[in-house]
């Protein structure tokens, strides 16, 4: 648009727009520019890689443009793809709001406060959460070394969202039937080293093959120090792979041994996690993967996680 014409539009829009009106211009212009830098982000993303999502081949060319992303040919399998194809926001709307979604995730927003903070239905919220969280399910440390802390802790299950329960319903978050540990627990094994790797994930049980599926990939033989409290299925573990192992008994006195053997490391990590999980009023047991892999983000970028770097995470 010429300059002077601009001017004289802008006097009008000045003139005429209520408060209302002109906060929405604003808020409209904020969502183009975030959509512009989105857009950057995924085309950058995927031209520091450029390959087929299908077959993997590089030998591909432009292919025209789609619902504002450029497509792409494939000259070995001929399919045609986007920057997103493949990837957990592919076919996921309203990009010019991601990067508001990506600082609500950064804050720990509830759902509801999510979706007031972009502008979008809470069922969106959700949907979007999870989408969001899909690449950050996998622990990406799979591989401890030195002293390295193991305990597991226990998160009520709930069926949140199923139509056929086996048991009644509880209010949100409620409370086990049971005290003490019983099936009501979903159990969580969390192992950290000294230099801040990480692995964790949801025990389908508490048995000896359920913690060396996790473990046993994950720790040498030769140069692991576990330190472990009495649980039977980690003490069975370490002795059928011939690990060597501490044991730290708490509920003896005991808390470190040797000035430098102890789990407080990895107990003050579950102490972090099941605060920041309160906030959530109870999740949906087939959903704790999803939120383990967000709190081992921020627990592991929060000097430096922004909204752009949680964008391009949530991308894969």
């Amino acid at each position: 648009m010429e300059h002077r014409k601009f001017k004289r539009r802008l006097a009008e829009l000045v003139t005429e727009l209520t408060l209302a009106q002109g906060r929405k211009l604003i808020d409209a212009i904020s969502d183009r520019s975030a959509g512009n830098e989105t857009q950057k982000l995924i085309d950058g993303r995927f031209q520091a890689d450029l390959k087929c999502p299908h077959c993997q081949r590089r030998r591909i060319h432009r292919h025209g443009m789609a619902r504002g992303l450029r497509r792409y040919k494939c000259m070995g399998c001929t399919r045609t793809f986007n920057a997103l194809t493949g990837t957990p926001l592919a076919r996921l709307r309203k990009r010019d709001r991601w990067l508001k979604f990506a600082e609500a995730l950064n804050a720990s927003q509830t759902v509801r406060a999510a979706a007031a903070r972009v502008g979008i239905d809470k069922s969106t919220s959700f949907r979007w959460r999870h989408r969001f969280l899909k690449a950050q399910k996998d622990p990406k440390d799979r591989q401890l070394n030195g002293i390295v802390e193991v305990d597991e802790c226990f998160i009520l299950a709930s069926r949140k969202g199923e139509r056929r329960l086996p048991r009644k319903a509880r209010k949100r978050g409620g409370k086990a039937e049971k005290p003490g540990l019983s099936g009501e627990q979903t159990p969580i094994l969390i192992a950290r080293d000294r230099y801040g790797h990480q692995l964790d994930a949801v025990l389908p049980n508490r048995s000896e093959d359920a913690v060396s599926a996790i473990l046993k990939d994950a720790v040498s033989k030769t140069d692991v120090l576990l330190c472990i409290d009495g649980d039977p299925a980690l003490i069975a573990f370490a002795k059928s792979e011939a690990i060597e192992y501490e044991l730290i008994l708490a509920s003896h006195g005991e808390h470190v041994h040797e000035k430098v053997l102890h789990i407080q490391t990895v107990n003050s990590y579950i102490s972090r996690f099941k605060k920041w999980m309160d906030r959530f009023n109870g999740v949906a047991t087939k959903y704790l993967p999803n939120y383990l892999g967000w709190r081992r983000m921020l627990d592991k970028s929060a000097a430096v996680l922004t909204p752009e770097r949680c964008l391009v995470a949530a991308i894969g």
